[in-house]
């Protein structure tokens, strides 16, 4: 789990990047919650979701929105931070060229980003949504939703009423040529507590049937030229 750190649009940014271990692995990038309100790379949720990417081959990014650890530049109400996400799309992509698919998942807030970014980027093939703030935050820009993915919710949840994402989840799901998935988790709050490793495996199995992966050479070559030991 090597630290990593790259530019981004109001400075430098902080991450965590496993690199996988097959020279054509998809990608994935994953975002955290709201800065304003302690979330951090480090979040739990954002963990469950970075290994669950990673047992399933990815090369996995987690990393601070500007203004959060050893990031540089200010909170900037979701604007800065969707530049950051693109960014860090953009330090994946450089030296991933052949990767199979690419992928993008957030929590809270980093959901939120996580779907603007999808739809600014249209090699983005799948998301993972979880606990979106449906009741906080607008997602209508999501019309038409370009790509497949996965929304996850907690069915006590205090912060963000399941009905608002059922909804949310209901609308992306009646659109044509994609297919969106909802599941709620028994019992789990907006955290997941106690039920972070039912989140990772569900979200693992989900990950298996939508984005199998291809066969393909070691990527030792490739590691050497990002400078990342594996």
């Amino acid at each position: 789990m090597p630290e990593v750190i790259f530019n981004g649009p109001d400075g430098r940014l902080e991450g965590r990047y496993h690199h996988g271990k097959s020279s054509n692995a998809p990608l994935a990038l994953l975002l955290h919650p709201h800065p304003q309100h302690g979330g951090t790379m480090n979040n739990k949720v954002v963990f469950a979701l970075y290994h669950a990417f990673v047992r399933r081959g990815f090369s996995t990014l987690r990393f601070n929105f500007r203004g959060v650890g050893r990031s540089q530049g200010k909170f900037d109400n979701g604007q800065g931070e969707l530049s950051d996400a693109a960014s860090a799309l953009d330090w994946m992509q450089s030296f991933n060229p052949n990767a199979q698919a690419c992928w993008v998942g957030g929590f809270s807030f980093g959901a939120w980003i996580a779907m603007q970014l999808l739809m600014r980027r249209p090699e983005i093939d799948g998301f993972v949504s979880v606990a979106p703030p449906a009741n906080v935050f607008d997602f209508t820009f999501l019309a038409p939703c370009p790509s497949s993915g996965l929304i996850v919710h907690g069915t006590a949840d205090d912060l963000v009423p399941e009905a608002s994402v059922a909804k949310l989840a209901a609308k992306l799901a009646a659109q044509r040529s994609i297919r969106v998935g909802y599941r709620t988790i028994e019992g789990a709050n907006h955290f997941f507590g106690a039920q972070l490793d039912e989140l990772g495996s569900l979200v693992e199995t989900y990950l298996a049937e939508a984005c199998p992966l291809r066969p393909a050479t070691s990527t030792a070559a490739q590691l050497a030229v990002a400078g990342i030991a594996e």
